[in-house]
């Protein structure tokens, strides 16, 4: 941190300190204060509107992001909770400020966050996910892992999502690493069967490590998919997790067969009960060589569940707890978010891929910065491209635009980074063609349907360099 930082950081320690204690008293009156604390600190970076609205909502008792917030507030260790909101609040505000005149200087993509594999080791072999194929063997070392976060942190980038293999396989490194980086928050994406106490402690002290749990239903779906016991084995470390007062979500891969239950009631309100306060949603894709074509949601399936998240955040009558899917939400964001446009995956071999979901690359940590690799001609690629598609309910080059990621893959000659088994992207693409083509009408009625945000971006497919 820099010297500005440090003074900023104490100075914004020591007012949230009697806010969140004074919480339970006058919760409305004390998150309006916290969101002009935000304002105060962020020097900016968030636009007033959003803080305005936020502002709002946070004066209802009724509004149900107030009552999200009340519950992180409630039922979060208040000195864990002040270290994130410090590392994820203070660093997306400063990161984003950088992250912004960096791209402007380097005219590439600098993204918000990186995702990272620590290992491709895996305790389990889930239905359709090719890291259960890899070999158990791959790592990146501390060093790696550190050198990652501190290129970043000279970019801008403030949060680091990891995943893999199973992550945790690699505690001990973790821990280590978001001691050694307070400044920036890890978002751990995990099986959870090596969550225990001694690890919930240490996560509660640290304050900027967040668990998203992968779960995928109740025991009947979730186990059909990720194996018999597991949906026990989850219930335990969330259980554990609450008991230690630690914020934590759930990661669901969302697929034909387990949609109507991931989007049921019975299912939220479960995970709600349980302390879940966010639950991210990914598509299924079919990547490796085994993957399975059938669970890809079908397009009325997708358009319900389009309709379902709006539903489910509506802020009189959602659900108080923060859901976001990253194929559906595309039109807040502006398209893809990979290539580094908002975030990129580095996996445990150094290979550093445009997407957790697009196994190619011309760039490896082990021989490239992360500057230089944004500034390769596969990453130049998706920073001229993007957006894919004017139709943000089409973002994906792969899934619903496969002939870009064709021509990308071959123009920039990147090579195939499957761990398990190289794979060709015209073998890839046409996995994904017939669902594109049967995606791409009722996508566009239902883009012409609605209403859309017009979120602040910048695209850069019409520059020459």
């Amino acid at each position: 941190m820099t010297l500005r930082e440090c003074v900023q950081r104490a100075g914004a320690s020591l007012v949230l300190r009697p806010l969140l204690w004074y919480i339970k008293k006058k919760p409305g009156e004390n998150l309006v204060k916290l969101v002009t604390l935000v304002e105060r600190f962020s020097g900016g970076a968030f636009p007033a509107r959003t803080l305005e609205k936020f502002r709002v909502g946070a004066a209802d008792p009724d509004n149900v992001w107030t009552k999200l917030a009340t519950g992180i507030l409630e039922e979060t260790d208040r000195t864990a909770l002040r270290r994130l909101l410090l590392s994820l609040g203070l660093g997306i505000a400063n990161g984003t400020r950088l992250v912004r005149k960096n791209r402007e200087k380097y005219r590439c993509n600098i993204p918000f966050q990186i995702l990272f594999d620590p290992t491709s080791a895996c305790n389990k072999h889930c239905k359709g996910c090719w890291s259960g194929e890899y070999q158990k063997h791959e790592n990146l070392s501390y060093g790696e892992m550190d050198s990652i976060v501190r290129q970043g942190a000279k970019l801008g980038t403030r949060v680091y999502m990891l995943t893999g293999g199973e992550p945790l396989i690699r505690k001990k490194d973790i821990l280590r690493l978001a001691r050694a980086h307070r400044e920036s928050t890890f978002l751990i994406y995990t099986n959870a069967t090596l969550i225990d106490q001694a690890l919930c402690a240490e996560t509660k002290k640290l304050g900027n490590v967040v668990f998203a749990i992968s779960l995928e239903g109740f025991a009947q779906s979730n186990d059909a998919r990720r194996g018999e016991g597991s949906y026990a084995c989850s219930v335990r470390a969330i259980e554990l997790l609450r008991k230690e007062r630690c914020l934590f979500g759930i990661s669901v891969c969302y697929t034909s067969e387990n949609l109507p239950t991931v989007t049921s009631d019975a299912f939220l309100d479960d995970i709600i009960d349980k302390g879940a306060k966010f639950a991210f949603f990914f598509n299924y894709m079919p990547v490796g060589k085994h993957a399975q074509t059938g669970l890809i949601p079908t397009p009325p399936q997708r358009e319900a569940l389009y309709h379902w998240l709006r539903r489910t955040r509506n802020s009189k009558t959602g659900k108080p707890i923060f859901v976001m899917d990253f194929q559906n939400d595309g039109e807040y964001v502006g398209g893809c978010i990979g290539g580094g446009r908002n975030y990129f995956h580095i996996n445990s071999a150094g290979d550093m891929e445009p997407c957790v979901f697009i196994h190619y690359s011309d760039s490896n940590l082990r021989r490239h910065s992360l500057l230089e690799a944004l500034q390769r001609p596969l990453f130049q690629a998706y920073y001229h491209g993007q957006p894919f598609n004017d139709n943000h309910l089409r973002p994906c080059p792969m899934l619903e635009n496969p002939e870009l990621l064709r021509t990308m893959v071959k123009r920039t000659n990147a090579r195939s980074t499957d761990l398990a088994a190289p794979e060709t992207v015209d073998a890839l693409c046409a996995k994904c063609e017939r669902y594109a083509q049967h995606w791409a009408p009722v996508a566009q009625r239902v883009w012409e349907e609605n209403p859309h945000p017009k979120p602040k971006t910048q695209y850069y497919r019409d520059r020459k360099n």
